[in-house]
Parts: structure tokens; C-alpha cells; sequence
């Protein structure tokens, strides 16, 4: 007997050499007696030797995370009711209790001896090991524990088993994790503690890593996966990346550590990506060496071979052209003597051509204020500088332009003022009252060329005309203006009305400066002597006439607009006025509508006419209803003409 007590403590000593430093502690010192019998009942129970026994005792321990002594009592405690006392040569009974189980219940459902197939003796455990504990009833690990981890580098947890009944691994709980742990799903750091593994992954049982972790804690050997690709959130982006797990086993927990392989490659191509997007390059000048450091981008662009290596702070001012050189070298000693940060746009003069290249800087410096080393970034502008530059040099044209613009129209205001200085005016010619109108489309830039005569001549005679020449602006009122004095002096020498239209149009046709305007026009001549008016147009709008209290547009006589053919036909067309009849000449302002048809004003403007109130005059009613400045795009110019007794 003294040979088999010398050979069991042999092979624990063997055992205890190999648990982990935490287990091994827990054993010292403590009585080897309740070891021995622990033994002794495994090798009675299932024949094995006495190093095997001992080998099932420390995997028991292991896995229940217990020292040796507290295994031995727990085995004992469920046999000591049924084996006698010590010393008094007790036999294991053939079978046990129902309380206790059989030796089959015992060793497991495998018929493999425990020591050929540890992992599932450990896995069936025994209705004779101590009472199993609830998940979750496990101990948290000391604060001093937690707070290493908090301290540790890269992404590692701790990881604590959780055991249901029969002993076998449910889950683990995260009982320490390092302030650089970050899970699939961004939590990290001490956010993890307390989270259970299949809780918040419950994706992961069944998978080689969950198998990984339970091989590593059943065989206390570390243990190292291959490389796996998962969706992650990092930076709060899902995409998908290749990790490496690494599980350790310690006092009966694992330490899980694990690490992202294409981080680093990932914020390398974020960062190059960066830089080309944004014309980007940065630099480093380390100012106690006086040496520097430059990314490809930099050299790029400032179109540097790098084979001639970067450029000291010193001598970077005489990579700038011209005067922005100086301003440079000032901001740089700034940075140094002061620290102010430098953020500059100069101009290089390369190969290619003058470019824009913006510096911003920032010194980072001792803790007596002195500089230790400058970092910053080089970005060529150049296509934004030209952008500005194009951008201002049109807002200076648009500038010029506008004052000419202005100075047009003023001139032009003069000009029509000066023509036609009265807007809306009531006159008596040769036996007729003429009602004048004229309203601009904006009011307040009267220099369109819509324009009117009305004008008593030599003979007795009335001259009434309403033109309208294309376009606005000075051109459009100095053609009005020539048209208008010519029309005038013509007819004063008693030119026929057709051969005036014929004469204008020649005018216009050859213009000095070889522009050609076109105009529309129509001209009346009234003799009170025969209450006759003759009329001629030149793609004109015909007159409104009210005869009899009934609205009519009259026919037109033949004639094209003026300026549009050298060789155009004008006729003339009379009527006879009687007292009380009335005649509207008018351009084109009064009746068109965008969108609409001549047709339709014209019978807009005959129903107008004739819905004029009695005693109401006919010009001041048709303009009330007629005119809409916000819905028209032309001026109004019109003549009413009421023939009297």
C-alpha cells in the first residue's frame, strides 16, 4: 500500500507541474489525504492505474475551475454515504443508489474508458460531482483583473464558462475586456463586460470558433483558428473583413483575443484614396535634425523627382514663384518662433506651367516652447484658383456690362422722354379728340419702341400714326425716333400715305451701320372737309372702330412690316367718320396673351368695347380691363380718336 501512495503522489506532483499557475496555487499546502481517496475511488470504480486516475482528477478540476482538494471532496462527498470509514477496507458495492447513479452513470454513456476519451468523461459528468451551479452563478473576477485588462493593448476579453446541468458549457460571459475591444456590432471596451457569448452572437455556437473555445478549455491547450471573413461595423460601416481568434486557457477561464489582418490595409487605401480625391499630399519636417519626410502625393505636386528627396522648411520658400516666396518664409518663421499655424496658397512654377499649391501646418513643440517637429498637408488648388479667377473675371465683365447697360437705358429714357414726353394726354386735331396712352411693360424703363404721332398739318389736315419698331433698347428708340421725323416731314409735303410706307421701309433697309430693324406701323390721315380717313399699315394690328354703338375690326389694306422685303406693297383703305364715331389705334401690348391667338384678343377687345359704360370713355375703359402688367410682356401704346360734330 505504501508503494501505491508513493506512485499516487508521484504522479500528482507530475499533474500539479502541468495545471495553470492559478490551479497549482490553490493545491499547496492543503491535506493530500482526501486527494488519495478521490483517487483511490476512480481506480475502484472504473480499474484504471493509479496515474490515470489522477490524470481524470486534475481534468475534473479543470473543468469545474476548482483546486484539486475541493475535486476530491466533491467526488467524496457524493460516495461517502456509501463507502465505510476510512481504513476499514470499504468495497465499492456492485451498485449504487439510484441517489448516486450507477458506474455506467458514472463514467458516461460511452462504453470508451475515460482516460481513452477524456472529453467525454468530462463532458457526462456524474450525479456524484458536487451540485452543478446555475449560469451566471459563476464568480466575477477581481476588480484588479478588470482593470489590467482595461489596460492591455489590442482587443482581448476574458472569458468565464457558464455550465448547465451535467457540467456541460452553455455559454461564456465576458468578465474583462481591454479599452481597444470592439465587437462585430462597434461595442467596445467596457461595454462588453457582462455580455454572454451566445446571447449576443448566437450565430457562433456550432461554428469552429465556438469549438475552438471548448477544446481549448477542456484541454488547457492554447488555441488558434485560421483566418475567417465577417460583416463588421467598424467606424460604423458594415463591410467585411478577415479576423484571427486566439483562445487561452487561465484559472479556468479563456482569454479570447482576436484582431482585424486587413485593418492597416484598409486605412492605408482610405488614406490614399483621400489624398488622390482631394489633391492631396502631406509632409513631416523633423526641425532638431532638420530632415524631412514626404508622402508620393507631395512629391507629385510639386512635380519633385523623389529621387532628389524631399525639401527641408528651409529651403521649401524657394520652391514658390515670385512674390509669394516672401510672404511664405514670414509664415514659417511665425510657426517656429511663434506657433502659429501656417496656411498658405502660393504659386509654383514647374514644368507644366503655373500651379496653386495651399500649405497648412501646425508645429508640435516642447514642453520649454521650442519646436520639435512641423506636420502639414500640400494640396494642389489649382483647378479652384482658375475657377476663381474665371468666376471674378466675369463679374467684372458682368459689371462692365451692367454699367453700359445702365448708361444705355438711361440714355435711351432721355431719348424716348424727349419723343414722347407725355405718358397719357387728350388733344382736339382738325375736328377730332385724340386720347393718347402709353404704358411700358415695366414701369419706370420706358425705352421700348413702341411709339405714336399725332399732329395737326398745314393743310388742316390730322396725322395720327402708332409704330412699333423689334427689340428694345437705344437702337429700338433710334429707330423710332427716324421713323417718326420721317413720317412726319413726308407727309407735311403731302406724300401719299403708301409711298411713305414704301419710303420708310427703304430707311430701314439701309441703315448706316448696316443693322436692319423692323417695324409695324399704321398711319391715318384725316380731312375734316369730307369726314374721310384713309389709312394705310405695315403689318400692323387693324383699327377697333365703333359706329353706331357696335364695335368692328376693320380689314386691313395690303402691307408687309417694314425692313422685311425690298420690294413691298402698300395700299390705302378710307372710311368715313361720323359724329360720335370712334377709332382705336393701338399695338399689339393692348390684346395678346402668352399662349393665346390674335383671334381670341380681337374678340376680347370688341367685347370690352362694347361693354363700355355710357359716358365712360372708350380708351380708359378698354385700358382698366385690358391691361394686366403682370401678365403682359409688351408696352401699350394707343390712339382713341372720337369724331365730333
Amino acid at each position: 500500500m505504501a508503494d501505491v501512495t508513493q506512485e499516487n503522489d508521484d504522479c500528482l506532483a507530475r499533474a500539479s507541474a502541468r495545471l495553470p499557475d492559478g490551479c497549482a496555487r490553490a493545491g499547496e499546502g492543503l491535506p493530500g489525504a482526501e486527494v488519495e481517496q478521490a483517487k483511490g475511488v476512480l481506480m475502484a470504480l472504473t480499474g484504471a492505474s493509479a496515474e490515470a486516475a489522477e490524470a481524470e482528477l486534475v481534468r475534473r478540476a479543470l473543468r469545474d475551475g476548482r483546486s484539486l482538494t475541493d475535486e476530491a471532496r466533491t467526488l467524496l462527498a457524493g460516495l461517502r454515504p456509501h463507502l465505510a470509514a476510512p481504513g476499514a477496507g470499504a468495497e465499492v458495492p456492485e451498485a449504487l443508489p439510484p441517489a448516486f447513479g450507477t458506474v455506467p452513470d458514472l463514467l458516461g454513456a460511452s462504453a470508451v474508458a475515460p482516460w481513452a476519451a477524456p472529453e467525454a468523461f468530462l463532458e457526462a459528468g456524474g450525479s456524484g460531482a458536487a451540485p452543478e451551479e446555475e449560469p451566471g452563478a459563476e464568480q466575477a473576477v477581481d476588480g484588479a483583473i478588470v482593470r489590467l485588462f482595461d489596460a492591455l493593448p489590442g482587443m482581448v476579453v476574458l472569458l468565464t464558462p457558464l455550465r448547465g446541468p451535467g457540467g456541460h458549457v452553455t455559454d461564456f460571459r465576458m468578465d474583462a475586456a481591454s479599452s481597444g475591444a470592439v465587437d462585430i456590432f462597434g461595442v467596445s471596451g467596457r461595454d462588453l463586460i457582462g455580455r454572454r457569448l451566445l446571447t449576443a452572437y448566437p450565430h457562433l455556437r456550432g461554428t469552429p470558433l465556438w469549438e475552438g473555445y471548448l477544446t481549448a478549455l477542456a484541454t488547457s491547450t492554447v488555441w488558434s483558428g485560421d483566418p475567417f471573413e465577417m460583416e463588421d461595423a467598424a467606424d460604423g460601416v458594415v463591410r467585411l473583413s478577415r479576423f484571427l481568434v486566439r483562445a487561452a486557457p487561465w484559472n479556468g477561464r479563456l482569454v479570447l483575443s482576436w484582431a482585424r489582418l486587413n485593418a492597416d490595409a484598409r486605412d492605408q487605401r482610405r488614406l490614399d484614396v483621400m489624398q488622390r480625391l482631394g489633391n492631396l499630399g502631406w509632409a513631416d519636417w523633423d526641425v532638431a535634425a532638420d530632415t524631412a519626410t514626404w508622402s508620393e502625393r507631395a512629391y507629385a505636386i510639386l512635380e519633385r523627382d523623389p529621387a532628389d528627396g524631399p525639401v527641408t522648411l528651409a529651403g521649401l520658400p524657394r520652391l514658390v514663384a515670385g512674390e509669394d516666396s516672401a510672404g511664405l518664409e514670414e509664415d514659417l518663421r511665425r510657426l517656429l518662433a511663434e506657433g502659429t499655424p501656417v496656411d498658405r496658397t502660393c504659386r509654383i512654377d514647374p514644368p507644366s506651367g503655373i500651379r496653386y499649391v495651399r500649405l497648412v501646418a501646425e508645429s508640435e513643440r516642447a514642453a520649454d516652447g521650442s519646436p520639435i517637429e512641423v506636420r502639414g498637408f500640400l494640396q494642389d488648388v489649382t483647378a479652384a484658383k482658375r475657377a476663381e479667377q474665371e468666376i471674378l473675371a466675369h463679374e467684372r465683365n458682368a459689371h462692365l456690362q451692367l454699367g453700359r447697360l445702365r448708361a444705355e437705358r438711361a440714355l435711351a429714357a432721355r431719348l424716348q422722354e424727349a419723343l414722347l414726353p407725355i405718358a397719357q394726354e387728350s388733344r382736339t386735331l382738325s375736328g377730332l379728340q385724340v386720347d393718347v396712352a402709353y404704358r411700358p411693360a415695366e414701369q419706370g424703363l420706358n425705352v421700348s419702341g413702341d411709339w405714336y404721332s399725332a399732329v395737326e398739318l398745314p393743310d388742316g389736315s390730322a396725322l395720327l400714326v402708332v409704330g412699333d419698331v423689334g427689340g428694345h433698347g437705344l437702337d429700338s428708340v433710334a429707330t423710332m425716333a427716324q421713323l417718326r421725323f420721317t413720317a412726319k416731314g413726308m407727309a407735311v409735303t403731302g406724300t401719299p400715305l403708301p409711298d411713305i410706307l414704301a419710303r420708310l421701309n427703304t430707311v430701314l433697309l439701309h441703315a448706316a451701320d448696316g443693322h436692319i430693324n423692323t417695324a409695324t406701323m399704321i398711319m391715318a390721315r384725316y380731312r375734316p372737309d369730307t369726314r374721310r380717313l384713309s389709312w394705310v399699315q405695315a403689318g400692323h394690328l387693324p383699327p377697333l372702330m365703333i359706329h353706331d354703338g357696335l364695335p368692328l375690326i376693320l380689314d386691313r389694306p395690303a402691307g408687309v412690316l417694314l425692313g422685311a422685303t425690298p420690294d413691298p406693297v402698300y395700299t390705302e383703305a378710307v372710311v368715313t367718320l361720323d359724329p360720335g364715331d370712334e377709332l382705336v389705334l393701338y399695338t399689339d401690348g393692348l390684346i395678346e396673351k402668352p399662349g393665346e391667338s390674335l383671334d381670341d384678343g380681337f374678340a376680347r377687345l370688341t367685347a370690352t368695347a362694347a361693354a363700355t359704360p355710357p359716358g365712360v370713355n372708350l380708351l380708359d375703359h378698354l385700358l382698366a380691363r385690358l391691361d394686366a402688367p403682370g401678365g403682359r410682356r409688351d408696352d401699350i401704346c394707343a390712339l382713341h380718336i372720337l369724331a365730333g360734330s
